[in-house]
């Protein structure tokens, strides 16, 4: 299906073998990735994981997503006019969250749907070497299908994660410029107002002591994956940076600055009481 058709169509990209068979109505095209598996230890998806694709053209990026080669796959994909497609059936285990880790969780891919927007994203920056913009008719289309999804689901606010949140050290995706607040406006996913830019505090590499093992400590608690060392190392910027991207967007250089460490404060105290 091209972008632009609205309606249910079958892609050529796979064999006619891997029939599918979509899981809600939002869907407008159907094309089945041979890339998956059974979940393992989970009945039912408890995270939703948003990527971009990060490749030149989401064409690209779909034929890959169906190559067996590439061992890469996704429940969902959507287009920049907002079009839906749908590559592994809900109830399987896709191959999108890679070596990750959230609260303790370490097969993302056994206990998360996830999600694959068309956009190039940091490897292809638009013009005057800017990230890309998400149209409005795909975040629309996003939002939509997040919603249902949530419905469906088991999936906590907390659960709705990047693809940066849970692979720090290796992803950048979906990227400072996808409009988290947009989704949180629409309920869905853990949000505050990112605390102002402003002079003040600010920690980063090569700093230690006990502040720092402060910020590690939140870190932690919030659902990163880092060990509470006491020193500012290059895991920890990294995750800072996964946070700023998500959390704090208006600025990510990995500082824990007082603006981060607000906006990280707010959310923790955020967190519902267990």
């Amino acid at each position: 299906m091209r972008p632009g058709s609205r309606s249910l169509s079958f892609c050529l990209f796979s064999g006619a073998e891997a029939l599918l068979v979509r899981d809600t109505d939002l869907v407008t095209e159907i094309c089945p990735s041979p890339n998956h598996g059974e979940r393992r230890g989970c009945e039912r998806p408890d995270h939703l994981i948003l990527h971009y694709t990060g490749m030149k053209t989401g064409a690209e990026a779909l034929a890959r997503l169906c190559d067996p080669q590439a061992e890469v796959s996704c429940h969902y994909f959507i287009w920049e006019n907002g079009s839906i497609v749908q590559m592994v059936p809900e109830n399987r285990r896709a191959w999108h969250a890679g070596q990750s880790s959230w609260a303790g969780v370490s097969d993302l891919n056994s206990r998360s749907i996830g999600i694959e927007i068309v956009n190039s994203g940091h490897d292809w920056l638009g013009e005057g070497g800017q990230l890309p913009d998400f149209p409005a008719e795909q975040i629309a289309s996003v939002i939509r299908l997040c919603a249902d999804l949530l419905l469906r689901h088991p999936i906590s606010p907390r659960a709705v994660l990047a693809h940066s949140d849970i692979a720090p050290g290796r992803k950048s995706d979906p990227g400072e410029k996808f409009p988290w607040e947009a989704l949180a406006k629409a309920g869905i996913g853990h949000w505050v107002a990112p605390a102002p830019l402003s002079a003040g505090v600010s920690y980063g590499l090569g700093d230690e002591g006990p502040p720092i093992r402060a910020v590690q400590a939140l870190l932690s608690v919030y659902g990163y994956d880092l060990t509470m060392t006491g020193v500012f190392d290059a895991a920890t910027e990294r995750v800072v940076r996964a946070f700023q991207r998500h959390f704090r967007p208006a600025l990510v250089d990995g500082r824990a600055d007082f603006s981060t460490l607000q906006t990280l404060r707010n959310l923790v105290t955020a967190l519902p009481s267990v």
